[in-house]
């Protein structure tokens, strides 16, 4: 029995880890504090887990390089409280200039920035999963602008997680990806955590969204489908590239780079 309890916990530290990258640190602290002081761990690491989230590792992320992006800004917050209550909303200084510095900007036109996954907050290389490449804070995933049936635009989106609502279900690169055997590149679709509105993609300023952050030198690469490159009239833009058949798709977010 406390064999498996040992396997248990080891098995619920590597899962916080993997996710959150602090999460497994955390809940050692508290199984040691609860060992000492006979508490129930429960509160304890819910206690523990929101301090650090709010006042511990902001202040010490800037130590590696990373800053946390903001949660209740209107002009730039993230898709829900998941991504910052998991320690994913961390990038650069530069980046995180740089998303100011746009949502300033498309706030005349009110157009809202909703930012998904970034990264860690602390250590290049810790691995963002399932991402492959936000392990260094120069990465951030975008979400399009939409607008309702009716044509009105609107600061919603169609999925709860932001990911795996594609503008086109069926196009090019999709087939070609998956004939090729890179069977994870539709993956996204069974991480949406459901369709909560029925709305169609914002062309217009989704497109003001990526001119906004091609406009800045910062900004290194833009990932978005080639169809979506094309149809936006942004063919001229060598900064915006096919992310290729090893990562997912990207016509339900945009990915942004900075050098």
């Amino acid at each position: 029995m406390k064999l498996l309890k040992i396997l248990l916990h080891i098995t619920w530290i590597t899962f916080l880890t993997v996710f959150t990258q602090v999460g497994g640190l955390i809940w050692v602290i508290a199984l040691l504090l609860c060992k000492a002081k006979k508490w129930k761990k429960r509160y304890v690491f819910t206690t523990l887990y929101l301090i650090s989230n709010l006042l511990i590792v902001p202040p010490l992320a800037k130590q590696f390089g990373r800053e946390q992006l903001p949660i209740l800004n209107k002009n730039l917050k993230p898709r829900n409280l998941f991504y910052p209550l998991l320690f994913r909303n961390y990038v650069t200084p530069d980046l995180k200039t740089l998303l100011k510095k746009s949502s300033e900007e498309l706030n005349k036109d009110n157009i809202n920035i909703t930012y998904l996954d970034a990264n860690f907050p602390f250590y290049n290389g810790f691995p963002l999963l399932p991402h492959r490449s936000h392990n260094d804070g120069k990465k951030v995933d975008i979400s399009f602008t939409y607008k309702s049936k009716k044509g009105i635009v609107t600061d919603k989106k169609p999925g709860l997680s932001g990911y795996g609502i594609f503008v086109n279900e069926k196009n090019y690169s999709n087939e070609s990806c998956l004939k090729k055997g890179y069977w994870q590149y539709d993956f996204t679709k069974y991480m949406t955590f459901g369709e909560i509105n029925n709305l169609d993609f914002d062309t217009t300023n989704t497109k003001k969204v990526l001119l906004s952050f091609l406009s800045q030198n910062e900004t290194q690469k833009i990932f978005i489908e080639p169809y979506l490159k094309q149809n936006l009239g942004l063919s001229n833009y060598s900064k915006i590239r096919f992310q290729g058949c090893k990562a997912v798709r990207h016509d339900d977010h945009i990915h942004l780079q900075v050098k």
